[in-house]
């Protein structure tokens, strides 16, 4: 029979096991050894069965085993030590507090939006990277102590769970959550009552959620529920899954995201007492709609749209993770059109304004589609990708917002991602660097970073770092063992058939591993190309490999799944299966197994199409060797001393499986000659010396760049600090000072036109070092020269004739206007490059609250006609 209701019972803790309850709720123990330890001590196998999940854990262990560990000297010890540790860690100093800025304060607090967050196994609400990053983000900025607070949705069914049919065909399964057996708890009032958001649907429907509260360390996450018992059976199915459903379904998640999100914020502050947000950070369009709940709060305090826009965008930060088109949520016209405006909500902010925020108003765009990167953008005076490659990228892909512009000039910047160590590096990689350097300096190490703390592991004799490989190598090969014979159960293999599982992998030989999302771009099958050459490096009689590869397509992506089963069927081969193994359902928990555990980490994008791909820098930190295509992180940090590059087959006119090929073979040689020689190539010590030293080079040099606490404050330094200064700045005044600023430039603007340029002949020869004299006269039409900046803009030129590494130099008016209104400029141009260089002049609009200079996305550029020496000087 099956029960009609589920709920859970929770043992009263005895008085002084209190404080357990307290470290289960607060999610540091996910990422703080002694506390998982203490938890383990309470009942080992429990815990094992509990998922390593303290909350889970606490519901199940026995009253009898509760009064014996109340009454143990030692546990409470332990206990009393944990508790106070956490004590200290929420309420000590940490690098914000004592960090300072010379140009202002830092922001009081910082509201982050994902539609994912990874921070455990035990909270399965991420899909990829994206939740992944979120989730380590946040658990940096505790660390650092960045007052954030974190705004997501709370799925029912989070994201899938992967097996495999017999024939490898994947299979997905979504089982129900339920948050009472999660360490989350709801957001209530003083009087007991949750605290519930409510949206306005189309047709007098209204969507209503509630918010519970994940602690991560000092930073707390709020995540909306749609199922609560006031909604229609649409309205509660809204956060059933990540990423699932259709178009309406992906905008009303959306929309109680940004919109539900920053009421909940709001809510959440008042109770609370926790400081407002000065600075709100997207990650990913997926929530841009909070920047329109801003505006609407604005909006309500009589502040008119257009300077409210202004006010909002001053203190937005906006984040960029994807390399293509085609991974950004795009929705019709129509749909977005009934869900905002009267009858809906945002109701008394007009619908069409709403709409110019999103669509592809720009060449070679959809004028018929509401993109959410673009409003993500024009809504955020501060935008970024996740890498430099990543950064050029998303400048080339949204110039068309800004026309007039080259890429390079483009107001979107780059902060590489990184990683969380704590959450990431093997307890065994920790304790070896704390007997080096002591518990407190790998602690900061691993949180805050610096050079000189990872340069210890220069001191680790060369046997010490083989024998921890070989004993992570040990521990992955037991754990694949554990989830191959589970999955093949799970196929409906019996006992009989899965004898040869105890003779899969060995824990002496070099072990790549690939692991990630299955969208066609990531290549998961490039290594089937040449499948009797891949078989004969797996099975070379001196130099053998194995590879474990794990990774889940979504599911309505057939393609990925056809090459998940391929790679399937390959590992299914008995003349391989002891050395490759695909691993299904890939999440945290395998990775913190699977990442120490390698020798190799693989990757093999399409270059440019991966934005970071951080999976390589958790594998890093555990003393793995990256074999990457240089793309995201890897093509800006490489170096052979640490790692191989795998060579691209660029070209336009490359076919595709001409490109495969030759990327393949470029993988088989490297593995075949350079890196299977070098971790088998002993030394007299009987140790593999130079790959010890590459590993010794990767934790040394990598370890301090690839922290997510580096990141994150990358974030606080470079956009949180001044999107709180503009945000500070832009009073109710001076944003309707800059509104009306911008409408008259912009209505101005056809007039605007340089209208003649020449260089004094006396300037001359074009010689290094010698100085040009540049005269150039501009039409302002209604505009005065405060409203405008004209530049002499000069560098290299190519072969046709673009500047390239341009620099800008401002010229100053020369005088009041002639009869004809034009205002003469003048300026020197020094030619401090020898080689091909060249010149031109232009006008942009410039005002003191403007974050870049292509803010408005004007400029206005001479004619063929404008005259002499706006072109190249030398070649």
């Amino acid at each position: 029979m099956k029960a009609i209701r589920r709920f859970t019972v929770r043992p009263v803790l005895p008085d002084p096991l209190r404080p357990l309850s307290d470290l289960a709720r607060n999610l540091r123990w996910s990422w703080h050894a002694e506390t998982r330890e203490l938890f383990q001590a309470v009942d080992p196998e429990g815990w094992r069965a509990a998922g390593c999940d303290p909350v889970r854990l606490l519901g199940s262990v026995s009253g009898t085993r509760l009064a014996e560990l109340a009454r143990d000297r030692r546990f409470l010890r332990r206990l009393s030590a944990a508790a106070d540790d956490l004590d200290d860690y929420l309420r000590g100093r940490r690098w914000y507090q004592n960090h300072s800025l010379p140009d202002g304060d830092l922001p009081a607090a910082v509201a982050y939006f994902s539609p994912e967050f990874g921070v455990t196994a035990a909270l399965p609400q991420y899909s990829g990277g994206l939740g992944i990053l979120a989730g380590d983000h946040l658990k940096a900025a505790s660390d650092l102590g960045v007052p954030l607070i974190g705004v997501g949705l709370l799925y029912r069914h989070g994201y899938f769970r992967q097996s495999l049919s017999r024939d490898g065909w994947q299979q997905e399964h979504y089982p129900l959550l339920d948050p009472n057996e999660m360490p989350v708890g709801l957001l209530r009032r003083t009087d007991g009552t949750p605290v519930r958001v409510s949206l306005a649907l189309p047709a007098g429907r209204c969507l209503h959620a509630h918010i519970w509260v994940a602690q991560v360390g000092r930073v707390p996450l709020l995540m909306l529920d749609s199922d609560v018992e006031e909604n229609g059976p649409s309205e509660r199915d809204v956060t059933d899954r990540l990423y699932g459903g259709g178009s309406e379904h992906r905008l009303l998640q959306e929309m109680l995201l940004g919109i539900g999100g920053v009421r909940a914020v709001r809510a959440y502050c008042e109770l609370t007492g926790h400081a407002a947000p000065e600075v709100f950070h997207t990650n990913e369009g997926h929530a841009g709609f909070l920047g329109l709940e801003r505006i609407r709060e604005l909006s309500e305090e009589g502040v008119e749209f257009d300077a409210a826009l202004e006010a909002v965008r001053a203190g937005t930060v906006f984040t960029t993770h994807t390399p293509v088109p085609a991974g950004i949520d795009r929705f019709d016209r129509e749909l977005v059109a009934r869900h905002f405006g009267d009858g809906a909500e945002l109701s008394g902010v007009d619908v069409e304004r709403v709409l110019q925020l999103g669509m592809e108003t720009y060449p070679g765009g959809e004028p018929s589609l509401f993109n959410m990167a673009v409003m993500g953008l024009r809504l955020a005076q501060r935008a970024n990708g996740v890498s430099t490659l990543h950064g050029a990228v998303s400048r080339g892909m949204f110039a068309g917002l800004w026309p007039g512009f080259d890429a390079d000039e483009v107001p979107i910047t780059s902060i590489t991602n990184g990683v969380h160590a704590p959450t990431w590096v093997a307890p065994e990689v920790f304790r070896l660097g704390a007997r080096r350097i002591g518990v407190q300096r790998a602690e900061e190490a691993l949180s805050v970073g610096g050079s000189q703390r990872w340069d210890a592991v220069g001191e680790i004799a060369d046997s010490e770092i083989w024998d921890l490989r070989r004993e992570l190598r040990d521990q992955l090969v037991t754990e694949v063992r554990t989830r191959l014979r589970a999955s093949w159960r799970q196929r409906g293999a019996g006992s009989a058939e899965l004898g040869w599982i105890d003779g899969v992998l060995d824990p002496d030989i070099l072990t790549i591993g690939f692991a990630r999302r299955v969208p066609s771009y990531k290549r998961l099958t490039l290594m089937l190309r040449d499948r009797d050459r891949l078989m004969e490096m797996l099975l070379h009689p001196e130099r053998p490999v194995q590879i474990v590869v794990a990774g889940k397509a979504h599911p309505a992506d057939d393609g990925g799944k056809r090459l998940v089963r391929e790679l399937v069927r390959f590992a299914d081969d008995p003349r391989v299966r002891h050395r490759i193994v695909f691993l299904p359902d890939y999440g945290m928990g395998m990775a913190q197994k699977l990442y120490p555990g390698c020798d190799v980490w693989l990757n093999n994008p399409l270059r440019p199409l991966e934005a970071c791909g951080t999976s390589g820098m958790k594998a890093a930190l555990n003393g793995c060797l990256n074999l990457s295509v240089l793309d995201g992180w890897w093509d800006e940090w490489y170096e052979p001393d640490f790692g191989w590059a795998i060579p691209t087959a660029d070209g336009p006119t490359m076919d595709e499986d001409r490109r495969d090929d030759l990327e393949a073979n470029a993988l088989y040689e490297l593995i075949e000659k350079r890196v299977a020689p070098r971790f088998y190539d002993r030394g007299a010590s009987g140790l593999p010396e130079r790959w010890i030293e590459m590993v010794r080079r990767t934790l040394a040099n990598l370890g301090p760049k690839v922290l997510a606490g580096r990141m994150v404050r990358e974030y606080v330094e470079r956009l949180y600090a001044p999107a709180a200064l503009a945000h500070r700045s832009l009073t109710t005044d001076a944003a309707r000072e800059l509104a009306v600023w911008k409408t008259r430039v912009r209505a101005a603007w056809p007039r605007v036109a340089v209208d003649h340029v020449e260089v004094d002949e006396a300037s001359g020869v074009a010689e290094l070092g010698s100085t040009l004299a540049l005269r150039v006269r501009v039409a302002l039409g209604d505009l005065q020269p405060e409203d405008v900046e004209v530049q002499a803009v000069a560098g290299r030129v190519d072969n046709d004739d673009r500047l390239r590494d341009a620099q800008t130099v401002p010229l100053k008016p020369a005088g009041g206007p002639d009869q004809q209104g034009r205002w003469v400029y003048e300026g020197p141009l020094t030619l401090d490059r020898t080689g091909p260089f060249g010149y031109t002049v232009r006008i942009l609009p410039t005002h003191r609250l403007l974050a870049a200079g292509a803010d408005l996305g004007l400029v206005a550029l001479p004619t063929e006609a404008t005259g002499e020496g706006a072109g190249v000087l030398m070649r």
